[in-house]
């Protein structure tokens, strides 16, 4: 119990030390440079309150919970006893890792959708797009980028492939697709790839990479563990892309079958 206490004690007073400094800028141009009185103030304070709470509550859950999930999952996931069955002692392959690939497309896709600053763009995104784009939409594209990101990442820890291999292909595609891609998606398609690194995703897949990487036969924690959250990152832009070249596609395909009729 008293850890527990100790555990809650640290993490306000360390969410309260790195949300501070942000308000304080915020308050300090409202007072010294805009120089008007904060509007709403006890709302504010309220409601500042509540940010700190729930962050706090928040990292506690993904340390004490989901981040030794994530990496108990790998352990399990990648145990000789479980992939091999019956075929123990064999040579693993790096086609016997597929429930770890599944498990990778999974985790990615849930933590995504579940991700706090994903749903704020993509509301905001409704908002200014006039409803041209759909909270859900965009979250459905941005989570599944991610998902087969991160089952590709899994299977480069598994394969032991270099990374940048990974990498430059995926941004020659990003490349290719920013000239062809409708112009009004470009921005939110590159911001949608920083939106995934936040606080639900960064543990679990920092967990998936490391513990993958510690029970895979000849893999590096340091080499190999870390480079999932570049998957995460860069995949999104793609699939948010893709998502509106294909509303796109769909467009231009009713507009000539109407003129036909």
């Amino acid at each position: 119990m008293n850890d527990l206490l100790n555990l809650v004690v640290d993490t306000a007073i360390g969410t309260v030390r790195d949300v501070l400094p942000i308000a304080a800028i915020i308050i300090g141009f409202q007072l010294l440079v805009i120089r008007k009185p904060i509007p709403n103030l006890k709302n504010l304070l309220v409601g500042f309150f509540y940010v700190l709470l729930g962050l706090a509550l928040f990292l506690i859950g993904l340390e004490e919970a989901l981040f030794p999930i994530g990496k108990l999952m790998a352990q399990q996931l990648t145990d000789p006893a479980f992939i091999l069955g019956s075929e123990i002692g064999r040579m693993v392959r790096w086609d016997d890792y597929g429930w770890i690939y599944l498990f990778g497309f999974a985790i990615g896709f849930a933590t995504t959708i579940a991700e706090p600053s994903l749903l704020a763009v993509a509301i905001k995104a409704e908002e200014v797009s006039g409803g041209g784009i759909s909270i859900n939409g965009l979250r459905t594209a941005v989570a599944l980028g991610v998902a087969v990101g991160i089952a590709l990442g899994t299977f480069r820890i598994v394969s032991g492939t270099p990374l940048h291999y990974y990498i430059i292909t995926g941004y020659v595609v990003v490349i290719i697709q920013t000239f062809r891609a409708p112009k009004m998606i470009i921005a939110l398609a590159y911001d949608s790839g920083g939106v995934t690194t936040s606080t639900v995703t960064v543990p679990l897949v920092t967990a998936l990479g490391l513990g993958l990487a510690s029970t895979v036969p000849g893999r590096s924690t340091m080499l190999d563990g870390f480079g999932l959250i570049a998957f995460a990152s860069l995949f999104p832009i793609i699939s948010v892309m893709g998502y509106a070249q294909l509303a796109q596609w769909r467009a231009e395909r009713e507009r000539a079958r109407r003129a036909d009729e």
